[in-house]
């Protein structure tokens, strides 16, 4: 069943390719016996299940996770289970590609209210006045 990322965007099984090691950290005998960490990586550069524009579009926004060979690797040791990982590891990647395709909604400059901009000056005046209280009197000392 391909893994589904957005809109007519999917990825076949066969296009992920996981790894399975031994999980570090405590978990006593089970751990240093059982290979539970799954890596799962995908191809993000050659895939052919990515249309032209989106492959495009996850390389420039996922540039930092790309590795130089164009692939990016999710890990996950998450669960005892390695299934449970694989599948982890799967709506990790699903959820990071998912999030790269949203486009980024660009900034709408506005103005500064005079209001707000009355309103600052204000406090500000008020808290120097707040400080000019506290400080000494001048003595004369002629």
């Amino acid at each position: 069943m391909p893994l589904l990322i957005a809109d007519g965007v999917a990825i076949h099984d066969d296009e992920l390719t996981f790894t399975a090691s031994r999980s570090g950290g405590p978990g006593g005998q089970h751990v240093n016996k059982t290979s539970s960490r799954v890596t799962l990586r995908f191809d993000v550069a050659h895939s052919p299940s990515l249309p032209e524009d989106v492959r495009a579009r996850l390389i420039d926004v996922l540039g930092a996770r790309i590795e130089a060979d164009g692939t990016i690797r999710v890990v996950c040791q998450a669960s005892r289970s390695q299934y449970a990982n694989r599948r982890e590891a799967e709506a990790r990647l699903a959820r990071l590609l998912a999030e790269a395709l949203i486009p980024e909604v660009p900034r709408v400059a506005t103005r500064i209210p005079k209001a707000q901009k009355r309103q600052r000056v204000e406090s500000k005046k008020r808290r120097a006045s707040i400080k000019r209280g506290r400080a000494a009197p001048p003595t004369d000392d002629d």
